[in-house]
């Protein structure tokens, strides 16, 4: 392999690896994933006598060294990425829902068109804990079949892209299984508040703290019309504190605005939306801090489930079903219904008896949380 060295007889072996996905958008949920990556080739790496040192594909690569203390190069210029294919001793591509057209129809032949330079240059990639689908142009199957089959490791982050990927014409002995890399995020080792000024969550407060994250879907904002009932029905049933939790800035905290004013009147009750900086470890921290979270997106969900924190998903997705059937649960309504009653019930029953909801679902997360280290594990492996 390329770059491939020694450090004298006992040092670790060092391989470069160009990570590719959604990163320097500053959207949490995908900066958590790289984040759980970077986490997870380095502490496995290490258990292997090898150190991974990563090049990441960005949009903003200045910050994302930052932010990472990684090296970073322009994912959308060509040049910077043959260069840093060429040094590398192999290609992650992941995760999150990266082979998926329903944000357009680019996204595809440019997730699969780096993993085929990457081949055509003769290094290993390596498909890690992806979402894929859906995949509604069936032209597209061949882009993601050619690369999935010359991949040296497959890993999808659920058994429904399995099959999707099986039915695309990828063996069904070639592809793992694993849960979202997120689901083995660590906390951060010192834990101020990303911002003092910004009020305390659960461990301040008199009253239940219950996280809401929610994202802009339908055009008319019926299903935040429909949230924010549900919200005001929870709020006006108990004393609660509603903590708005924005994944994607700034669109997520518009959101949250739009559905706050929705709400009426809230009796004891209290909304507020959290200012977080972008450290994907310090919303962990925040969800951390809930008493129970209702969720819309994806890695909030995920965040909660980290930190056996009870949740409540809404469903405006398949994979949001997906996760929450790996837990043993199901969404409490979609975009297109949702009952504020049993919502408030619903999420009554998490502040009532949380100890009830971890002892259910607790071995499934323990579960998931191992198993998230999987790719990493096997990357390490193949690529010493």
């Amino acid at each position: 392999m390329g770059t491939a060295v020694l450090q004298g007889q006992t040092g670790p072996q060092i391989r470069r690896v160009v990570i590719s996905g959604y990163y320097g958008f500053r959207n949490s949920g995908d900066e958590a994933v790289l984040k759980s990556i970077l986490f997870a080739l380095a502490e496995e790496g290490a258990a292997q006598g090898v150190r991974i040192e990563p090049v990441v594909l960005s949009v903003d690569p200045a910050w994302t060294t930052a932010m990472y203390g990684v090296e970073a190069v322009h994912r959308m210029k060509l040049g910077e990425i043959v260069r840093a294919l060429r040094g590398s001793d192999g290609l992650i591509s992941g995760g999150g829902s990266l082979l998926q057209d329903a944000t357009g129809a680019a996204t595809i032949p440019y997730y699969t068109g780096i993993i085929k330079l990457a081949q055509l240059l003769r290094k290993p990639t390596f498909i890690y804990a992806q979402g894929i689908g859906p995949v509604n142009r069936r032209w597209m199957d061949r882009l993601i079949r050619g690369v999935m089959r010359r991949s040296a490791y497959v890993s999808v982050r659920d058994a429904e892209s399995a099959e999707l990927l099986w039915r695309m014409g990828v063996p069904r002995d070639r592809i793992d299984v694993v849960p979202d890399p997120v689901m083995a995020l660590p906390l951060p080792a010192a834990q101020p508040l990303a911002d003092a000024s910004a009020p305390a969550a659960a461990a301040d407060s008199p009253l239940p703290v219950v996280g809401v994250s929610l994202r802009h879907w339908r055009k008319d904002g019926a299903d935040l019309a429909r949230a924010a009932a549900a919200l005001g029905a929870l709020a006006r049933s108990r004393a609660v504190r509603l903590r708005f939790l924005p994944f994607h800035t700034p669109a997520d905290a518009e959101t949250s605005r739009q559905v706050i004013a929705q709400l009426g009147e809230l009796g004891a009750s209290v909304a507020e939306i959290a200012e977080l900086g972008d450290d994907p470890q310090q919303m962990l921290l925040e969800v951390s801090r809930c008493d129970a979270l209702f969720g819309m997106r994806l890695h909030a969900l995920i965040y909660a489930a980290n930190q056996r924190v009870p949740l409540v998903g809404l469903s405006y997705d398949p994979k949001i079903d997906q996760f929450l059937n790996r837990l043993g649960l199901k969404a409490v309504g979609t975009t297109e219904s949702l009952d504020p009653d049993a919502f408030a019930a619903a999420m009554g029953r998490l502040l009532d008896d949380p100890a009830q909801w971890r002892a259910s679902h607790g071995p499934a997360i323990d579960r998931l949380k191992e198993e998230a280290r999987m790719p990493a594990k096997q990357i390490a492996a193949k690529i010493r």
